[in-house]
């Protein structure tokens, strides 16, 4: 202990949570003995004063030197650890460890101590002089109770701080040597018979004969407190005892202030000598009586008397004044003797005393006492300042303390702007403005209010004194609080009042350091809320450091209120800010592992979480713990991993079922929210019970709350503890006890699922992990008996750490625990759920929404990945078909490369998600995505099936080219027959003796082409009227579905879909179905949008076919009529009842927009594949390869420039403008830019974001209308815009460039050594490129047929014009401007960019906000927030206004709906999923989350009225108070970007 003779110990060092502190471990040696005592002590385990060593092992040398570590076994006690003594004296132990423990481990030691029923220091020796110290402000937290004989008729309790309750003390000294034990002696004074109790260490106990080191002199106190019982009562009236260590004459300075503050001092001696006399004649004068006790030495009792006669008139004795206890006296009568002695000077009114007042005497005879620190004496000063002004609690809180008054309306308007329970016939959200402007005025009326005097010297406490007085403040203001608290609660005892009027005179009588922070909290509350609605600037805040203070209080060990009990409310942004500044001052380690306890009132729970782990909930009466109290806990460094946590967050609550409460009007439902709360926050939920009146009561508020917990996605631990059970229970009963517990749970399981209305069957054992055999505690009674006498149960403690040690546990590490800032946002979502009627379906979870938008990036990232290869892998299998000769392509040939491609596909799908199980796996917020899992899982599969089917066109295509070319005369037949007369005609010419001109060259040339041409069989392929062909398949189709073309319908030449408008008889109505559309136009409009929307579908599928270099298929037509069949066919669609009339006419539209389309891009084709036309242009190349042969000229350089332009460069283009686009959208997913579609919700943020700084309606027009436009708009500007200002595209080009040339080098080294053949030569170089570069036929015209060129000269000169392609193209493309590039991209960036941020497409079916979720395809649609509904064209029936109820309210309102899927009936919005059940629309998290679109809709409210023919809405008036800022604020919140 000695590195603690300075530095001293504290409770926090106690209370830190390391391997030794859950173990319990006998001391081995005299260095353990303080720590097995502290441990003990504040565990409350009576066996705390036992010193006897236990006998050391191996492994005990380990457990010593960390305990050394620990600063243990130092030299302020006189042995050390190689001691080779038993042990040492339990009280030289407790005197080292006062002696080295601050004031406030002291109070904490002597409160433990006291409910141990140990005997308390009153004077602590020095260790190196003379001077002793009064222990006054050690003792100042205990409070005891009693109930003296003066108040048993009216059955009334005293209940007083001890220091401050006065009684006689009657003190025992010892004069000399004494053979019996003085301290035993007194413990039966103390003791009933039947009950005997050590509360003073005697040498008759283990280790109590132990020579004592450094407490002799120590002065020790104990008390009795009567139970008004007076049959068993030792005595009628409280009284005082004190016990001297050591000889009256070796600390006389301890002895002469027992005499001054005694009403009797007993001395007890075995002889009186003239030494002696003379000691105790100086005691002349002395007011207090004198008693001896002797036990007289043999021989020497004569002398004893002769001087007892001599003091006798100077101590006034008489004979009643002297005891005599021989050795074979009878025990039982002196104790009558001594206890009747005692009794008689108490009925003589005997002077009284308490602790406090013994100070006089200590300060005059020179005593220190532990108070009198400089900041303990100012600390005490500023309390009393504030405690001085309470003369009635009741008044003092209204008049000083007001702010909380106002604390249940706010309350109510907070509930009832979530509820909407009074709203009546007035509009949603004019209901809402008012109950906002009713909360506004609240908190106005608060933030007019000056701090008070009280409250500023309150505020100038904690935050301008040193953090010691601080800490001596607190204790000082708590101590006086209680201390008035409990004079309310005793003046109120008499009579029964009613109950209402109970409960609050209790409330209003309560008064603690609480209610001062609580109403700091109110006045920070206050003053943010005006901020936040920009009545005031941020510069103007003056409270915005009281968090800090607060946080400041949580880190010294003090309980923060949670819950305020009076008005069952959260002051949410006082608690999260305080958490805020908690998370920054530890430096963001501040993973909280949370346990709680819920129970009934008076079961036990603080005190239970006080002795475990050594906290200070209140546990006296009148300070029974209401709403909820959180208390931290440090976990040591090198055992924070194990438990993976940085600290315990400890939540103690106030009693459930409290009858006083019960049967007040909201008692009920401050007990459900309190433990749907605390359950919510917990990941240890202790639940408390202690005799089953209540328990069942109780259990039914717990079973509900679990339940719901469980439902929004948590799975807290849940432990039972049953107290005041007896040990000799046995196990098998408590086995039985277990199963019909369960039972009982199951049955509570069913009731609160059918409360819940979940529609399912549901037990205790699906919504908690239960055990009996682990989660079913059963705990002996806290006192062994009945107080106030009684010490506390043995077994209590032993069991208190045995559970202490299965809670630590427990958790394992998962799910990880929340750190700060995550149980902040967790604690935000269930209280605004826990206002709303439907907790469940109103919860907002923020983790999951963190960890599902991290997934979600994480997704996408690996996505793209994904996606990128797959990209690379189609764009390789397309290069290597193109690069096939038709007739090489069999059907097997085709198959195998679909499998192939099918395994790659599959290999790249395994690997991602296997990448994705790990993040979930590995991951923190693991334990959140289980429920989204088989999304991400099934947007892979999606994504593989697409590019699947890509595989699969890119094979078919080939496929039918094949088929195309196999009709005709095979063209490489043709041109094998024109090189083999070519080099016939060559031989001829060579062979004349007369040299040819070129004319003469030229005829002999044109004249075989003739020949050749007209014996060839090589016809130009038919021209397909593709007009009629779809025109027959629509008529099948309609045939097939019953259906007709009208006689008028025409050619699908006359058909296009701009020409579509909509016409009355599309719509198949009633006579009372076509007069309500004459007025609401409702159908109408749905069928128009549906019918735009499918058109705009069709068109961009058309336009992928005319981007494609493919000829028409048949089955572009089919799959058209496919796509508009299946969307007619949707549940929408048909609850319109569409005439037969508008199927045809819209399929009539789509398809002759769409024959015009697929009939030029078929054409086209012909033009460019039509054989005949092709060999036209080869025609000049072969005469050019003549006349070069002819002429004997070295063709090699010429024809190696020929390779380079006609084969290698557009092979070049080509392969860029196939990877350019997969590096565009790769380089704008990995740069900074990329945070913009990093998932759908930022996507959606930034969007919104730069609309309101534009602040444009046609452009908000755009965006609500158009959305998927919008988005492509907006991305490909985003595209054009950045890479017009970057170089970026510059460098990406001549990487992607480089890389093919690279390529092309390679082949070219590789191929010239393996022949000398050119034609054997191009061979192998084309079939080392087949998968990279497309090398086309027509260009390897002549180069392949000149097979006497030499191959390395052919290399070189091509390595040489290679050189020059790079720049060539690359200076060729810089010409290009950004639109020309872009369209030249087989992979177009802005689409896959718009695949990852698009997502399914669905809109809200009220506001049309888009759904934000992942992927393509999920199971919920859901958006972070969502708009006024008349931005969605909604309108009031009647009038035609657009309606302006946002959806996050409206659907949690009273209120109705009526749209096509109602078929027009009115559908209750709170059950919007029975109509639109795949939509999750959940309440704002707080009244300000829709802002943004209120700001956008009164900005706009003409404009959008004309644009959808409607008259403009009826705003509330606070929407026109909303600026531009709240605007983006509330996004900011919204989306979590702040």
């Amino acid at each position: 202990m000695e590195p603690y003779r300075s530095r001293k110990l504290r409770l926090r060092d106690l209370q830190e949570i390391n391997p030794e502190s859950l173990q319990s471990r006998t001391p081995r040696a005299v260095g353990d003995l303080p720590w097995h005592f502290l441990r003990k002590v504040l565990a409350l385990d009576g066996t705390a004063r036992n010193t006897s060593l236990g006998q050391g092992t191996p492994g005990d040398q380990a457990g010593r030197e960390e305990n050394e570590g620990q600063g243990e076994g130092g030299e302020i006690l006189p042995h050390n650890n190689t001691d080779s003594r038993a042990s040492l004296h339990p009280l030289d132990v407790l005197c080292a460890v006062l002696l080295c423990s601050d004031s406030f481990l002291q109070q904490e030691i002597l409160s433990r101590m006291s409910m141990c029923q140990f005997a308390l220091p009153l004077l602590l020796p020095a260790l190196d002089s003379p001077r002793c110290t009064l222990l006054l402000w050690a003792m100042r937290d205990i409070v005891r109770r009693q109930r003296p004989h003066s108040l048993a008729q009216s059955r009334g309790f005293r209940e007083e701080s001890l220091v401050l309750t006065p009684m006689p003390t009657v003190s025992f000294v010892r004069l000399g040597s004494c053979r019996f034990s003085k301290s035993q002696l007194l413990n039966e004074v103390l003791s009933p018979a039947q009950q005997p109790h050590d509360f003073f260490v005697h040498r008759d106990m283990e280790s109590g004969n132990v020579r004592r080191e450094i407490a002799d002199g120590l002065v020790e106190i104990a008390w009795y407190f009567p139970a008004g019982r007076e049959n068993s009562d030792l005595f009628p009236e409280p009284v005082a005892i004190t016990n001297l260590r050591g000889d009256i004459e070796s600390h006389w300075l301890q002895f002469r202030f027992l005499t001054e503050v005694s009403s009797v001092v007993f001395i007890v001696t075995e002889s009186i000598g003239e030494r002696e006399c003379v000691l105790l004649s100086s005691l002349q004068g002395s007011t207090t009586q004198y008693y001896f006790i002797l036990n007289h030495e043999s021989g020497k009792r004569s002398e004893t008397q002769e001087f007892l006669s001599k003091l006798a008139p100077v101590l006034k004795l008489s004979k009643q004044h002297v005891l005599e206890k021989e050795i074979g006296t009878n025990q039982e009568e002196f104790m009558e003797k001594l206890c009747s002695v005692i009794g008689s000077i108490m009925d003589d009114h005997p002077k009284e005393m308490s602790t406090e007042s013994m100070t006089k005497a200590a300060w005059a005879l020179g005593i220190r006492l532990d108070e009198d620190c400089e900041e303990c004496q100012t600390a005490s000063t500023c309390a009393k300042e504030i405690t001085a002004e309470i003369k009635e609690v009741r008044h003092y809180k209204r008049q000083t303390l007001t702010l909380q008054g106002a604390l249940k309306d706010l309350n109510n308007v907070e509930r009832e702007m979530c509820r909407l329970k009074g709203q009546g016939d007035i509009p949603t959200e004019e209901y809402k403005s008012r109950l906002k402007e009713k909360w506004l005025q609240i908190r106005a009326q608060q933030y007019e209010r000056v701090l008070p005097d009280g409250l500023t010297k309150f505020v100038n406490g904690i935050g301008m004194l040193s953090p010691r007085a601080i800490h001596y403040f607190l204790k000082c203001m708590t101590f006086n609080l209680d201390c008035i608290a409990r004079g309310n609660l005793l003046r109120q005892q008499p009579g029964p009042p009613k109950l209402q009027a109970v409960n609050e005179s209790s409330s209003d009588s309560s008064l603690g350091v609480e209610h001062f922070l609580r109403e700091l909290g109110q006045f920070y509350e206050a003053e943010y809320s005006m901020m936040k609605e920009g009545k005031i600037a941020k510069n103007q805040r003056k409270f915005i450091h009281f968090p800090r203070l607060a946080a400041d209080l949580m880190l010294e060990g003090f309980p923060m209120e949670l819950v305020d009990g009076d008005a069952s409310n959260i002051p949410l942004q006082w608690v999260t800010d305080v958490l805020t500044e908690l998370h920054a001052k530890l430096g963001g380690k501040s993973r909280m592992l949370v346990l709680s306890v819920l129970g009934g009132q008076g079961t036990g729970k603080s005190t239970l979480l006080n002795t475990m782990f050594g906290l200070q909930f209140a546990v006296s009466s009148g300070r029974c713990t209401r709403g909820a109290f959180m208390s931290l806990i440090q976990v040591a460094e090198k055992f924070q991993q194990d438990l993976a946590c940085d600290f315990l967050l400890v939540i103690d609550t106030g009693g459930l079922k409290v009858p006083e409460l019960a049967k007040l009007e909201d008692g009920c439902e401050h007990d459900n929210e309190l433990a749907t709360l605390v359950v919510g926050l917990s990941d240890v939920v202790i639940v408390n019970m202690e005799n089953a009146t209540d328990m069942k009561a109780v259990l039914q508020l717990v079973v509900h709350a679990f339940l719901r917990i469980k439902e929004i996605g948590q799975n807290p631990q849940c432990l039972f503890v049953h107290q005041n059970i007896s040990h000799v229970s046995a196990h098998g009963q408590h086995r039985r006890d277990g199963e019909r517990l369960l039972e009982q749970l199951d049955e509570m399981t069913k009731a609160a699922a059918k409360m819940e209305k979940l529609g399912k069957e549901v037990t205790f054992l699906d919504i908690v992990n239960y055990d009996p055999e682990t989660h079913e505690w059963y705990l002996p009674g806290l006192w062994h008996g009945f107080p106030p006498m009684v010490p506390v149960n043995p077994g209590y403690s032993k069991s208190v750490g045995e559970l202490k040690n299965h809670l630590i546990w427990i958790q394992s590490g998962w799910p990880p625990p929340k750190n700060l800032p995550q149980l902040s946002e967790w604690l935000r979502s269930l209280w605004n759920a826990l206002k709303h009627e439907n907790f469940i379906v109103s919860f907002r979870n923020p983790l999951a929404t963190e960890a599902y938008n991290e997934a979600s990036t994480k997704f996408s990232e690996l996505d793209w990945e994904f996606q990128k290869k797959m990209h690379l892998l189609l764009c390789e299998q397309e290069t290597f078909l193109q690069n096939q000769a038709p007739d090489e392509l069999n059907t097997e040939r085709l198959t195998q490369i679909s499998r192939e491609t099918k395994q790659k596909l599959q290999h790249e799908e395994d690997k991602i998600l296997e990448c994705f199980e790990k993040y979930i796996e590995g991951g923190a917020s693991g334990s959140h995505l289980v429920q989204f899992k088989e999304d991400f899982i099934r947007n892979t599969r999606i994504t593989m099936s697409t590019f699947d089917h890509c595989s699969h066109q890119q094979l078919g295509k080939a496929k039918n080219r094949r088929k195309r070319l196999g009709k005709n005369y095979s063209e490489s037949e043709f041109r094998k027959t024109i090189e083999e007369e070519l080099g016939k005609l060559l031989d001829n010419c060579r062979s004349r003796a007369q040299k040819l001109s070129n004319e003469e060259l030229e005829r002999e040339f044109q004249a075989m082409w003739r020949e050749v041409l007209s014996e060839s069989m090589l016809f130009s392929s038919v021209m397909r009227p593709i007009f009629q062909e779809m025109q027959s398949l629509l008529e099948e189709d309609l045939e097939r579905r019953g259906k007709l073309m009208h006689q008028d319908a025409g050619s699908l030449l006359h058909y296009t879909m701009s020409s579509f408008t909509m016409k009355t008889e599309y719509l198949d109505l009633t006579w009372s179905e076509a007069l309500k559309e004459l007025f609401t136009k409702e159908k109408w409009q749905k069928a128009e949008e549906i019918a735009m929307s499918l058109m705009h579908q069709c068109f961009v599928y058309i336009e992928e076919k005319a981007n494609s270099t493919a000829s028409y298929n048949e089955d572009y037509c089919i799959e058209l009529l496919d796509m508009i069949n299946e969307r007619l066919q949707q549940e929408d669609v048909s609850e319109l009842h569409m005439s037969d009339c508008f199927e045809v006419d819209l399929k009539c539209h789509i398809l002759g927009e769409a024959a015009g389309v697929f009939q030029e891009i078929h054409d086209c084709f012909m033009r460019e594949t039509d054989p005949q036309q092709s060999l036209k242009k080869l025609k000049l190349q072969y005469f050019s390869i003549l006349k070069d042969l002819y002429s004997d000229k070295e063709v090699s350089q010429k024809r190696a420039r020929d390779f380079c332009d006609q084969c290698l460069k557009p092979a070049l283009v080509d392969y860029l403008n196939k990877r350019l686009g997969i590096a565009i959208a790769d380089d704008i997913l990995r740069i900074g830019q990329s945070i913009n579609y990093t998932s759908r919700g930022v996507f959606q943020f930034t969007t919104q974001k730069t609309l309101l700084e534009e602040n444009s309606f046609p452009r908000y027009l755009e965006y609500i209308e158009n959305y998927e436009g919008f988005v492509k708009a907006q991305i490909q500007g985003h595209l054009f815009d950045h890479y017009r200002e970057e170089k970026g595209l510059e460098d990406m080009e001549r990487e992607i460039l480089s890389a093919a040339i690279e390529k092309v080098q390679h082949a070219l080294e590789n191929s010239k050594d393996q022949t000398d053949s050119t034609m054997a030569f191009l061979d192998n170089f084309c079939q080392v490129l087949q998968k990279d570069l497309v090398i086309s036929k027509d260009g390897l015209v002549g180069i392949r047929f000149i097979n006497t060129v030499n191959a390395k000269k052919f290399t070189t000169f091509v390595h040489a014009f290679l050189l020059e392609l790079e720049p060539q193209i690359l200076a060729e493309f810089k010409k290009l401007n950004i639109e020309s590039k872009f369209s030249l991209l087989s992979v177009k960036p802005e689409e896959e960019i718009f695949k990852r941020v698009f997502g399914c497409g669905k809109q809200c079916p009220f506001c049309k906000v888009p759904c934000e979720a992942v992927g393509a395809d999920h199971t919920e649609h859901f958006a972070s927030v969502h708009r006024p509904q008349g931005l969605g064209t909604y309108r009031f029936s009647e009038r035609g206004a657009l309606v302006c109820e946002i959806c996050t309210t409206a659907v949690h309102s009273n209120g109705m709906f009526q749209c096509l899927e109602t078929q027009g009936e009115y559908h209750p919005c709170k059950e919007y999923r029975a109509i639109f059940p795949d939509w999750r629309i959940q309440p704002d998290p707080d009244v300000n989350a829709s802002d943004y679109w209120k700001f956008v809709f009164k900005e706009f409210n003409g404009e959008f009225a004309n644009a959808y023919d409607a008259e403009p809405a009826e705003l509330p008036g606070d929407w026109e108070e909303i600026t531009q800022e709240q605007a983006l604020q509330s996004l900011e919140e919204a989306f979590k970007m702040k």
